[in-house]
């Protein structure tokens, strides 16, 4: 395959030779620099604080002549993307790649690093698209930003699989809709509540799915309504340019509650039970008596630590004689779970309706709630919605339910490794990933994988290949978190180079840092790009 290159020359990416990669990485890297002079973008709207996303790139260092400047890439498709045994690769866009004012943040570091990718083979990326910028005032949707990106990422022929975010994010800084904070002002009764009464505003409990607690609606007939509208405006694209959609089913968009919430340094705590809030009280309150034990439904675990204790400094997760192990603590885990299932299922059965006709995967995360999964009764799971002990799978359930409703189950930690977790952490992420997707094979789940951390620590390549080539591998997908100026950092994207080299099976070409490279690794890593930030 040829690509036409700035300037009119061409270079065949068939197969490129070392000295045909260095030549096109000074081509493109030029184009992007140049750029710089004439580049202004931002919310009119807004008039807050600018910040810089440094571009440091070694891989897309730049050099071309000046003639060049502005003449466009042009790309063809490429004759192999890649894919280990048919599992796709995309990489994460910034969470804030559409502002809070609907316009295109770092549009021109994105649009090169879309371009990188596309010249790396990478099949596709991901979108996170937020409730909180899409619909700011009940019933009004903006998707213009959206749209924007889905037409650069079609432009090169790239897939899309978007996020459809129903939670809120603190960095960066991403609300929820206003008007649905400001009921949450009037109503805390919307967000998840623990023992201590504080509330967690990121997303709507579970609790008031069926409850019309929004504007005399339910929160699951107002996502309905979003998905709706993303579903009519994002047609054209549907089952071509996206390929698949993320559907959130809580806090940072997976399917749990919100247990883990630390108040201080301490990262030994398994986390606390959030049940709290008065719907969720009435509902444990009527399953009680319903079972005949009415004082069973006052409230979680009168003995559970909190979020900063030993999970064994009290008698509920005690290794052994424990109440997780009693009738009360199977009564009360087996509802807690149940709950967060019961919310799974409605909101993926929702969206699979809506999109019944359209040719995309859906899909729906869960976490890798790996601390503590050493000891018996596995407390950070079960706070975290999981019932999931020594004797007990708690996962089967979940990945039934996810083939159910014919979606894929995304599981995030592909690059977390088991030699790295403390000691007192009780961790063994590796073999919960491993009892995970034999779950999901017995009930003939699709899986995708993601990284846990972004832009990851070293060996987190190797550790990503063993979970996507080992013997209990059953991902089809794996998406890589995220572009940003770290990810295109010359400490980092070289190895990210070479790790997609490596799925892909190509020859080794040279280090992406090579002394002969040194001086166009200079020329990007001096660039940096202003903006506006909403």
């Amino acid at each position: 395959m040829e690509v036409s290159v700035i300037g009119g020359s061409q270079l065949n990416l068939g197969r490129i030779d070392n000295a045909g990669l260095c030549d096109l990485r000074k081509k493109l890297n030029s184009s992007i620099f140049n750029l710089k002079n004439n580049y202004s973008m931002g919310c009119n709207l807004v008039q807050s604080r600018r910040f810089l996303w440094p571009s440091r790139s070694a891989v897309l260092s730049l050099r071309a002549s000046s003639s060049a400047q502005n003449q466009p890439l042009v790309y063809q498709k490429a004759t192999t993307n890649t894919t280990i045994d048919g599992t796709k690769l995309y990489v994460g866009l910034p969470l804030d790649t559409v502002s809070s004012c609907n316009s295109i943040n770092h549009a021109r570091a994105i649009a090169a690093g879309l371009k990188a990718l596309k010249l790396l083979g990478v099949d596709g990326v991901e979108l996170p698209v937020w409730w909180g910028v899409a619909e700011q005032a009940r019933g009004k949707y903006e998707w213009s930003g959206c749209l924007a990106i889905v037409e650069m990422v079609k432009s090169l022929d790239l897939e899309l699989h978007v996020s459809l975010c129903f939670h809120a994010s603190k960095d960066p800084k991403l609300p929820l809709p206003e008007w649905v904070s400001c009921i949450g002002e009037s109503d805390p009764s919307i967000y998840f509540t623990d023992k201590s009464g504080q509330q967690y505003k990121d997303c709507l409990s579970l609790g008031v799915d069926d409850v019309p607690v929004l504007d005399g609606m339910t929160p699951l007939e107002v996502y309905k309504e979003f998905l709706e509208s993303f579903k009519s405006s994002f047609s054209p694209f549907m089952g071509s340019t996206i390929t698949g959609l993320t559907i959130g089913l809580g806090p940072d968009g997976e399917l749990r509650y919100p247990s883990q919430r630390a108040t201080s340094a301490s990262r030994i705590g398994a986390g606390e039970f959030q049940c709290y809030d008065v719907n969720m009280l009435s509902q444990l309150k009527q399953h009680a008596e319903a079972h005949g034990n009415p004082l069973w439904g006052l409230g979680g675990p009168h003995d559970a630590p909190g979020y900063d204790e030993s999970p064994m400094a009290r008698g509920f997760f005690a290794e052994n004689g424990g109440a997780w192990e009693n009738q009360y603590g199977d009564f009360f885990l087996s509802w807690y779970s149940s709950q967060l299932l019961s919310h799974g299922d409605r909101v993926l059965s929702m969206a699979a309706s809506t999109f019944s006709d359209d040719p995309v995967a859906l899909s729906g995360k869960i976490p890798l709630v790996h601390s503590w999964s050493k000891a018996r009764s596995h407390p950070s799971e079960l706070t975290a919605g999981f019932y999931n002990t020594a004797g007990r799978d708690g996962y089967g359930a979940v990945a039934e339910m996810f083939s159910r409703n014919s979606c894929q189950m995304i599981l995030p930690g592909f690059d977390v490794s088991e030699d790295r977790q403390p000691a007192e952490s009780w961790s063994s992420p590796g073999t919960l990933l491993a009892a995970m997707q034999i779950s999901c094979r017995k009930h003939k789940t699709v899986v995708s994988g993601q990284n846990a951390l972004p832009c990851g620590a070293p060996g987190c390549f190797e550790q990503i290949s063993k979970n996507l080539m080992g013997e209990n591998a059953v991902a089809n997908l794996f998406t890589y978190q995220r572009m940003g100026a770290e990810f295109f950092s010359p400490e980092h994207f070289p190895r990210f180079t070479q790790f997609v080299r490596s799925l892909s099976e190509l020859a080794p070409l040279v280090d992406d840092v090579a002394a002969e490279d040194e001086e166009s690794a200079e020329s990007l890593s001096g660039m940096s790009m202003q903006m506006q930030m909403a």
